[in-house]
């Protein structure tokens, strides 16, 4: 039976490049895929993974109709044995909605790949309604690591290096910014509570220590 399959985790633990391998896999086997996305860090129309890999991709604009775009695709002759949606966290709940409609109504698998909560902690929309209407969700097992080297569980804003709990819930950046820009860091749950990025750990570990002032 098709499914709807929700592939999860931090930033920078893999996600489009496994959208990537799944894309690679089947059409190897003859099979054609429709490839959605939203808000790349390659750009617009692109699917792209941090180790260099890229293909081009359908942009998902707002208030888009997901299914109905698949559809007219069918119609008009094309072929859509799969569907893969990533970046999904940035998908309007109506949209994921529509996603779940190209399984049911179509029969076509869709797999989507997102992160399930923004640098404060809450669910993006998007990835509430995949939780919620899932057949499958994986929790992706390349895990990304925290500067301390636990595991990463919590995306974390920085600005100039400093972390951030406050803001829009959708700023594009990447982990691999210069530290003077809007960036993301994933940080283990600890140090996220704690707002200590990998920089303010050096700057605290470069910090002379302060000698204790004794009376003669």
């Amino acid at each position: 039976m098709p499914e709807l399959v929700f592939f999860s985790g931090t930033m920078d633990c893999g996600k489009s490049t496994l959208a990537l391998q799944i894309e690679h896999n089947r059409s190897a086997r003859g099979l054609a895929g429709m490839i959605l996305t939203r808000n790349d860090r390659a750009g617009e129309g692109k699917l792209s993974s941090r180790l260099g890999l890229v293909t081009d991709a359908v942009e998902i604009e707002d208030g888009m109709d997901l299914y109905t775009h698949i559809v007219d695709h069918l119609s008009q002759g094309g072929r859509a044995d799969y569907v893969i949606a990533d970046e999904a966290q940035f998908l309007a709940p109506g949209q994921i909605d529509q996603l779940a409609r190209v399984v049911d109504d179509l029969e076509i698998d869709v797999y989507a790949f997102g992160i399930t909560t923004d640098f404060r902690t809450k669910l993006f929309p998007g990835s509430q309604r995949l939780i919620e209407l899932a057949d499958r969700v994986e929790v992706l097992q390349v895990e990304a690591l925290c500067w301390c080297g636990a595991r990463a569980t919590h995306n974390a804003r920085t600005v100039g290096g400093v972390m951030v709990v406050e803001g829009a819930q959708v700023v594009i950046g990447d982990v691999t910014r210069s530290a003077d820009e809007i960036g993301y860091e994933v940080l283990c749950r600890r140090h996220h509570r704690r707002r200590m990025t990998a920089a303010s750990a050096r700057a605290a570990a470069l910090s002379p220590d302060v000698l204790p002032v004794t009376a003669d």
